[in-house]
């Protein structure tokens, strides 16, 4: 039985989410049919030290990183507040790009891609990472592509993952590519999670990603666009309701959230047909009809659009398993 080596690199106040959303999902691919090819999970640190994670908690590693060798399956690094300081170390940097060099496949979660970023594999590539962090990410590598929308990015046999819980969204994806669909299924119904997230999924919501607008028009607004979808939220409609011009409307919208009114209707919109998807069992066209669209074919165009997937694909990838009628 070969088995598959899958080394999970941590450092002080790397984040212990990352590394268990790695670890017990590969331990529950293992205990749910995966004896063919079974993982073998091991934590490595600089020194084979203990790790003291970001959240204060200790967790002990298996393996010294200097003594690690391959040939690994998967190479994944952790991400963590500590990630700044690890990707500044040339030594465990080192030791990434040798293990690297070594393995099948190679990852980073969160802020773990500074780590990779470091050792120039991402270099000439199209990498993500926590949303909040990508900025700097993109100022200190210059020659990444740094995507800040994905929850996942996969370039050949390197993947970069954006924050925390998207981790186990890219290791279902690994146990997909290892054992086929029906195990990642069954792994994600026992974490009790949706069952895979696509990588191009937005890693935030419009909905909650920013703070509510200070602008109490606009406010009001956002309010009625995210609680009446179905309304007619047209420009001159809502500049009615403001008691504004449309003009200034725009200008409103354009200076509190970054878009024109037409651009946020649809993006609400979208949302929450996505939302309908996966909580729901109603047929396309009530979709469609309860979030404004005119049609199950205006839906698909812009749910595609902005998901990069039809909306029947996203619902068959992320039912939840008792959705309501």
């Amino acid at each position: 039985m070969t088995e598959r080596l899958v080394a999970v690199v941590g450092y002080d106040s790397a984040e212990l989410l990352d590394i268990a959303c790695v670890t017990t999902t590969l331990a529950m691919a293992n205990d749910l049919g995966a004896p063919a090819r079974p993982y073998r999970v091991l934590v490595a640190a600089p020194g084979g030290g203990p790790i003291t994670c970001g959240s204060g908690l200790t967790l002990h590693s298996q393996q010294g990183l200097e003594r690690l060798i391959g040939p690994l399956d998967t190479l994944i690094v952790s991400g963590g507040v500590g990630s700044e300081r690890a990707a500044d170390d040339p030594r465990l940097v080192g030791h990434v790009r040798r293990l690297a060099g070594e393995s099948r496949r190679v990852a980073s979660l969160c802020t773990g891609a500074a780590v990779l970023a470091a050792t120039g594999l991402l270099d000439g590539h199209r990498a993500t990472t926590h949303w909040r962090f990508a900025s700097r990410l993109a100022a200190r590598h210059p020659a990444v592509t740094v995507d800040p929308r994905p929850i996942y990015i996969r370039e050949g046999n390197v993947s970069t993952a954006a924050g925390i819980t998207s981790a186990l969204d890219l290791t279902l994806a690994f146990i997909e590519e290892d054992h086929g669909a029906e195990l990642a299924r069954q792994v994600a119904r026992h974490l009790v999670t949706y069952l895979q997230r696509p990588g191009n999924q937005a890693q935030m919501s419009m909905f909650t990603a920013a703070p509510p607008p200070r602008n109490d028009a606009v406010r009001r607004l956002v309010d009625h666009i995210t609680g009446h979808p179905d309304a007619d939220l047209g420009t001159d409609a809502l500049a009615a309701r403001a008691g504004v011009t449309r003009r200034h409307l725009t200008r409103l919208f354009l200076e509190h959230l970054g878009v024109t009114p037409g651009q946020y209707v649809r993006r609400a919109r979208v949302e929450a047909a996505a939302h309908l998807l996966v909580s729901t069992r109603l047929p396309m066209a009530s979709v469609a009809a309860r979030c404004g669209f005119g049609s199950a074919e205006t839906l698909r165009q812009a749910f595609t659009g902005h998901y990069g997937i039809p909306p029947s694909r996203y619902r068959d990838a992320n039912t939840a398993v008792d959705a309501a009628p």
